[in-house]
């Protein structure tokens, strides 16, 4: 009996499908339009309509001032670490720098995480599918810290890369849905 394969057409040698950066952000994305189209599934009309309506404008201080204490806290933590993570994305890795600004944006998006616990606006008193996101930045960020100190470079990166770029970016696009703060601050 022959080890040899028995169809006609000679495999070729693939490589694995590897678990790449780019693969697994990909997959994040879809995971997360699936997320907010469940999270506003009954208002997208709502949200044509201000989309319809919207008009560009200086922020709106009157609205910042009169905005809870908890949500402010929220607002200028998520902001820091938005520029804060932005810098250290482009600055020079393991320096004394990038490990000072690293700890401040741990605290930074700490609080962000922790303050979002609070807020319940989108779902009043309660929290909404968007607060899953929450819980995995409490997860994430506690394991990419001790991933650093093993000095175990590749998952510190991915999901440092991840944080930034998913639990901040992505939810910049969630924060300016129209009829939230945001929106409201800049467009409502």
């Amino acid at each position: 009996m022959s080890l040899a394969p028995q169809d006609s057409v000679p495999h070729r040698n693939r490589p694995p499908l590897t678990w790449t950066f780019g693969r697994g952000f990909a997959l994040s994305m879809v995971v997360v339009l699936v997320v907010l189209a469940g999270a506003m599934w009954g208002i997208w009309p709502a949200i044509w309509r201000e989309l319809a309506a919207a008009r560009p404008h200086a922020p709106d201080f009157a609205l910042l001032a009169g905005l809870s204490p908890v949500i402010k806290i929220h607002l200028y933590t998520a902001l820091a670490a938005l520029v804060l993570g932005a810098v250290l994305m482009t600055a020079r890795k393991g320096r004394t720098f990038h490990r000072i600004a690293g700890w401040m944006w741990v605290a930074l998006v700490m609080t962000t995480a922790v303050s979002t616990l609070f807020i319940t606006s989108l779902s009043p008193g309660r929290w909404s599918l968007i607060h899953l996101f929450t819980g995995w930045t409490l997860i994430i960020l506690p394991l990419a810290v001790i991933w650093a100190k093993r000095r175990d470079v590749a998952r510190h990166r991915r999901a440092m890369m991840g944080l930034f770029y998913g639990a901040f970016a992505i939810n910049l696009a969630f924060a300016f849905i129209p009829g939230r703060t945001m929106w409201n601050l800049f467009f409502g």
